[in-house]
């Protein structure tokens, strides 16, 4: 069961990450051109929050 629910949370995430490059492949490369600018701590404090928002969502929904 809670391999079930891990594999289905991984496929929404890959098909929520492939949205961007398929609808928009120009914004996406414009996109990483931008993160490669920034400094090591500004991509962990991206990491940090991305991580707090995740935990806070499933707080919530559960």
């Amino acid at each position: 069961m809670m391999w079930s629910v891990f594999l289905m949370a991984f496929a929404l995430m890959l098909v929520l990450e492939g949205l961007l490059p398929f609808l928009a492949p120009a914004l996406w490369r414009e996109t990483f051109r931008r993160i490669l600018q920034l400094s090591d701590g500004q991509i962990r404090f991206f990491g940090l929050v991305s991580m707090a928002a995740g935990i806070v969502l499933l707080l919530i929904a559960r």
